[in-house]
């Protein structure tokens, strides 16, 4: 297939999503579309609850494989919508529609890619495309779930609105809920002891400790109070302070060593949501950065966090359209991009398979 009918597949199956509501733990029918795409064009699908995957006609256990992952889930439209975000509207060479920017465009340039290695044969790698769930919500059933049934894998490009930059690095997630205790007391008698006052100097720790190592591409480790509550009446102290910590974690660390240090330097009991979301990231000599490199991609850390966090092997998040559109109102991705993109994919994957 040409580039120019390769776009026009993956514009149509672009807005064919859009059509279908797909919110995380929803996304039955887009799994089901995209699933019935791929049998069209006689390429055997495997579904596993709302993600689907599929390997190249020419798969070799011996050779190593490359992952071409997005997702098919949205978020909810925002009340700031001026069109329906469920009818795929073409003006001006762009596509609106909800997911359309994230990431409908970066998941339907790389299934077109997909499509375009196929059938070859003699290849150096493997390809395995996976369209999964829950990316929004980080949930538990998406590409985590399935990783186990994809094999082995090399590296992978994750499909994310970049511009068709290269990220490199992508900050990891660590939530932590945190709870100061003290002794309840009546407020006009001496006695007690308040738990607020024994949360505050761990708040302000949390605020201004500085971690030692500074990522290359992705700066220091940025920790923040969000959440902090105590008190049921005005005239009882306190006897417990709960208060919740974002920390996103650079590559320069893993969750664990970051938590180990937070657990050392303050006196609340200290517990994590999770440790799923590690720091990611490719080092920049690798072939498929270089390959993007010498096409005019440029790097960057990324400070967002998506299934890149889940992968335990060298990742770029790479792909069309532009993350500050995400989750905005009349959400929109350029026909131009699109057909980039899929360009971009096919050229840069082209200067390291042959």
């Amino acid at each position: 297939m040409t580039i120019e009918q390769l776009y026009n597949e993956a514009l149509k199956l672009l807005q064919q999503l859009i059509s279908i509501p797909s919110f995380s733990r929803e996304e039955d029918k887009t799994a089901a579309a995209i699933y019935s795409f791929l049998e069209r064009h006689g390429i055997k699908a495997e579904r596993q609850r709302n993600n689907v995957w599929a390997y190249n006609q020419h798969f070799n256990p011996d050779l190593p494989t490359i992952l071409l992952n997005s997702h098919h889930d949205t978020v909810k439209p925002n009340a700031g919508y001026t069109i329906d975000p469920f009818t795929p509207t073409l003006k001006d060479g762009k596509l609106y529609g909800l997911g359309s920017n994230d990431a409908g465009g970066c998941l339907v340039s790389l299934i077109a890619a997909f499509l375009y290695f196929y059938p070859k044969q003699n290849l150096n790698y493997n390809f395995v495309l996976a369209a999964t769930a829950e990316e929004e919500i980080s949930g538990t059933n998406g590409l985590e779930s399935i990783l186990p049934l994809l094999g082995e894998i090399d590296f992978a490009i994750v499909g994310e609105p970049t511009q068709m930059h290269l990220a490199v690095a992508e900050k990891g997630l660590l939530v932590l809920d945190c709870i100061a205790h003290g002794k309840a007391g009546h407020a006009a008698r001496e006695e007690g002891i308040n738990a607020i006052y024994e949360a505050l100097p761990d708040i302000e720790w949390f605020r201004n400790y500085k971690f030692e190592k500074v990522s290359e591409t992705l700066g220091p480790i940025k920790m923040s109070v969000t959440v902090v509550q105590a008190g049921s009446q005005h005239n009882v102290v306190p006897d417990i302070c709960k208060f919740t910590v974002d920390i996103r974690v650079t590559d320069a660390y893993s969750l664990e060593e970051v938590l180990e240090t937070v657990k050392q330097h303050v006196k609340a009991t200290v517990t994590p949501r999770s440790v799923r979301l590690q720091p990611s990231g490719i080092p920049l000599d690798h072939p498929i950065v270089q390959a993007g490199i010498s096409l005019g991609r440029s790097t960057y850390g990324s400070p967002t966090t998506s299934d890149q966090a889940l992968l335990r092997v060298p990742s770029v998040k790479l792909g069309p359209g532009d993350s500050a559109r995400s989750h905005t109102a009349d959400e929109y991705i350029e026909l131009q991009e699109l057909e980039e993109g899929i360009a971009l994919y096919i050229k840069m994957l082209s200067l390291i398979i042959n």
